[in-house]
């Protein structure tokens, strides 16, 4: 199962990655600066909130999946999906007059020029992205993951009913604390772009890390697929009262998780001399991230293992401890440290990007640790009990109707 998760989420940020690949070999580096610092803004205020938000249905449809609750899975997703079209609205704003919030911030103006024109372009996606996370989510819990007649989903119709719009307060109750848990980790790495534009020589070191950033995002959808599929399991197995299964996923996704690091890291340290080509003709840009690769490789075996630590924490429904863990290594250690190297020691944008990577080496053993000490057979019975109130709360809406 994990095997298509990982193309479906790779092939979907390839989309912003191959852009970045075409505007740098155009030349221009001002151009180059401005799409990366608008991508990263598009990120952070839109797209990574979508994804963490919808994170909620692999708690809520994969837990009532496993209990054969079928017809909770529409209401779930069309609650979702209505939820996240209200969400794009004030993001659509914010991209908009987005020049204005970065010149706030120090940056070069005409990075924000070319950072807004191209942000504009893509709030059309916006709206595209919020029905595509919560589509996703729909068949993922179902383990529906190759092509499928439409028959293979009657059980579990999207129907725009009463019942869908009751379920806002529940899936926000989720949503929330799975978006936070989703954007406080991808917040802060794109915090150093943004914070790359007030070090000496604004528009290199920008390119350098935005290089950086879009590699090892590219990378996280890996683990993230991977997390995706044991979210799917996790909660299948919560829902079906099977603790045992749910802790038999955990142990080989981390296996998995751990020889993917080692193979991706090598792969890095291989190709560390052209691994700039890919984005840029400019050698001070490429000779730069090749010297960033040994810190490529040991945020990759952080990002490894977080994506499928997180994937866990979604289906057995810790989102909120997540988000907690999430804020104290990030904003609290890795962000204050990578001020201090990056601007106090003058390490530039390798002191940003090592302060960052403490943040999330925390973070691996934090919710290294939650896990371990997890009581999967408390967590399966929470699961049914609350699936159960829900039935019955379905139940007396029907009759009353």
């Amino acid at each position: 199962m994990a095997a298509p998760m990982v193309a479906v989420t790779v092939s979907q940020y390839l989309l912003q990655v191959v852009s970045m690949m075409m505007v740098g070999h155009l030349g221009v580096l001002v151009t180059f600066s401005g799409v990366a610092i608008a991508t990263s803004f598009a990120e952070v205020t839109g797209f990574s909130i979508l994804i963490g938000m919808a994170g909620a249905l692999e708690t809520l449809c994969g837990q009532n999946y496993g209990a054969e609750e079928f017809k909770s899975l529409g209401n779930y997703t069309c609650c979702a999906i209505v939820t996240l079209t209200l969400v794009c609205l004030p993001i659509s704003l914010i991209w908009i007059f987005m020049d204005k919030i970065l010149l706030l911030f120090g940056q070069d103006p005409e990075i924000s020029l070319a950072a807004r024109e191209y942000c504009i372009c893509l709030i059309p996606a916006l709206y595209g992205y919020a029905v595509l996370q919560s589509m996703t989510r729909y068949f993922q819990t179902q383990s529906m993951i190759f092509p499928m007649c439409s028959s293979s989903c009657e059980k579990t119709k999207i129907v725009f009913s009463s019942n869908a719009l009751m379920c806002i307060s529940e899936f926000l109750q989720y949503a929330i604390p799975s978006g936070l848990m989703f954007c406080f980790e991808w917040w802060s790495f794109e915090i150093l772009t943004l914070l790359a534009g007030l070090l000496p020589n604004p528009q290199l070191e920008t390119s350098i890390l935005s290089v950086c950033l879009n590699t090892t995002t590219l990378h996280f959808f890996i683990p993230y697929g991977v997390g995706a599929s044991a979210s799917t399991r996790v909660s299948n197995e919560l829902g079906a009262g099977n603790p045992r299964a749910a802790k038999g996923t955990v142990r080989v996704i981390v296996t998995v998780a751990v020889v993917e690091a080692a193979i991706v890291s090598s792969f890095f340290i291989c190709f560390r001399n052209v691994l700039g080509y890919a984005y840029s003709n400019d050698m001070q840009v490429i000779e730069n991230v090749a010297k960033m690769a040994p810190l490529l490789c040991v945020s990759v075996t952080a990002d490894s293992l977080i994506g499928v630590l997180s994937g866990v924490a979604r289906g057995g429904g810790f989102q909120k401890i997540g988000a907690s863990v999430n804020l104290g290594a990030y904003y609290l250690v890795g962000i204050p440290i990578a001020l201090l190297l990056g601007f106090g020691l003058k390490l530039n944008a390798k002191g940003l990007w090592m302060g960052t990577l403490s943040g999330s080496c925390l973070v691996v053993i934090i919710l290294a640790i939650v896990t371990a000490l997890t009581d999967w057979q408390k967590e399966a019975t929470k699961a049914r009990e609350r699936i159960v109130e829900n039935s019955i709360k379905d139940s007396d809406v029907s009759v009353s109707v």
